[in-house]
């Protein structure tokens, strides 16, 4: 059964925006209150975390389709709808977020990193919120806009400090399993370890972590055997060790045309050329594996590279290679810029930006683009006559029509809010008039605007006084 999965692909989904509630307080000697309707509560995030109990990406494998809650709808009385519940998706440090174009869209390392994959909805506001002095009583809510649907893919590299490289039971798994604590699978065949695993290893004040990446093999860049699913945990290293087995038994392999085809496939990767190497032969406890390393040692350190002789079953030569090692590794994180606390830049939009465009079409039609008229379309209750005519007065407002008009639209020509695959489309006419304005400015109620019985009757009788006071003469409006 697989028990380390290092890529996924997930679907995730934020939760939507809970419907705004149009409602009118209503109560004894009092029918008409005006609006209470509560807001629609906000949809729920997706959201992922580092952390550091969290070492395989299995979860997902099993369970890659994932969504956060919705938010509740508003309710009269002014009670407003609850919020939906984040989902926090734990993920291993080095995992990195990718689009289905394979586009870095977040690199979480660190733990407590954290990237909201997928926002959640906005819930919808109440007539109460619609309420103002000229819409007095308006006759519909906005709905709560959806979440966030994405396709998203996880892939896991390795944090750690050094890499173990090489052919497949050059001693790898041996090697690491005597420099720390960590107990990989060893065995006496190729392709023993199916995952890289990892050891922390203690040289002095420098403590490191150390990678045991499954074999290469020629092609492993293209795809063949294992390399290429785990090259990846490779590229946060800082140091390299090819491990060079020279006690093998396959006549047509030595150490140095090993480390020669290593070399190659990590060239052919790319992006690992300015890794300090070190390179160890192993096996020095086979008689002719300690012969072989002499040979091929002062040809090595021509090249350039520091060698290493040990024997990870005799725990020969292993103190020097430790704090060779853990002096690299102090030098590489020396050498690193000092992390920087993030500055929080604020870029407020222009005034007189209205943050959407109009594009003609070859088909006659005119495209409306921008977050504030696709959102408000989003939220528009279509079946409410209302509803569109608040929705046309915001378009106004913004804009919209006076864009329309420069762009060279008419009468009957038809506009599209939205992208090709999910648009409003409507004939534009500029002054066109919805049924509800016909009966007043939207959001009027000429309830509201009559007396209560008692004070017309006070106001009739006031009048009825006033009046038989003025047939009798002695009338005077100002005393």
């Amino acid at each position: 059964m697989t028990t380390f999965v290092d890529r996924v692909e997930l679907h995730i989904a934020a939760g939507n925006g809970g419907h705004g509630c149009a409602s009118v307080h209503r109560e004894k000697f009092k029918p008409l209150g005006g609006p209470d309707g509560g807001n629609g509560g906000r949809g729920g995030d997706v959201t992922l975390t580092v952390d550091q109990s969290v070492t395989t990406l299995l979860d997902y494998h099993h369970s890659p389709h994932r969504k956060a809650t919705n938010g509740k709808p508003g309710e009269g009385g002014n009670r407003a709808g609850k919020d939906g519940q984040d989902l926090v998706l734990p993920v291993p440090d080095g995992t990195v977020v990718l689009d289905k174009a394979g586009n870095v869209l977040a690199d979480l390392v660190g733990h407590g990193t954290s990237y909201v994959a997928a926002q959640g909805g906005r819930g919808g506001l109440g007539n109460a919120a619609l309420a103002s002095a000229r819409r007095k009583a308006p006759g519909f809510a906005l709905l709560g806009e959806p979440g966030d649907l994405d396709d998203i893919v996880l892939e896991l590299k390795t944090v750690a400090d050094v890499a173990l490289v090489g052919y497949p039971s050059a001693g790898k798994s041996s090697l690491i399993s005597v420099l720390s604590a960590a107990k990989p699978k060893i065995a006496d065949y190729p392709f023993t370890t199916l995952v890289p695993n990892l050891g922390v290893v203690t040289a002095g004040s420098t403590v490191y972590t150390i990678a045991d990446v499954p074999g290469l093999i020629p092609g492993a860049s293209q795809g063949r055997g294992l390399g290429l699913e785990f090259l990846r945990h490779v590229e946060r290293c800082s140091v390299l060790v090819h491990v060079l087995d020279t006690a093998t038994l396959e006549s047509e392999r030595d150490p140095v045309s090993d480390l020669d085809v290593i070399e190659e496939e990590l060239k052919q990767y790319g992006g690992l050329g300015d890794r300090p190497r070190i390179v160890v032969l192993n096996k020095i406890d086979v008689p002719d594996g300690k012969d072989l390393a002499e040979m091929v040692r002062p040809d090595l350190e021509a090249r350039g590279y520091r060698v290493f002789e040990v024997s990870a079953v005799a725990h020969l030569g292993l103190r020097e290679l430790t704090f060779a090692l853990g002096d690299l590794v102090a030098k590489a994180r020396a050498a690193r810029p000092k992390e920087e606390a993030t500055r929080i830049v604020i870029r407020p939009k222009a005034v007189d930006d209205a943050g959407f465009t109009v594009t003609p079409e070859d088909d006659g039609l005119f495209r409306v683009r921008g977050e504030k008229p696709e959102r408000w379309v989003r939220q528009t209750d279509f079946n409410n006559d209302e509803a569109v005519g608040y929705l046309a007065d915001r378009l106004n407002r913004l804009g919209v029509e006076e864009k329309l008009m420069k762009a060279g639209a008419r009468a009957g020509d038809g506009v599209a809010i939205g992208p090709e695959d999910n648009a409003v489309v409507f004939d534009w006419e500029p002054t066109m008039m919805s049924g509800a304005e016909m009966l007043g400015r939207r959001g009027e109620d000429h309830r509201f605007e009559e007396q209560r019985p008692a004070v017309q009757r006070r106001r009739d009788r006031e009048a009825e006084r006033d009046e038989s006071l003025r047939e009798y003469g002695d009338f005077d409006p100002f005393e």
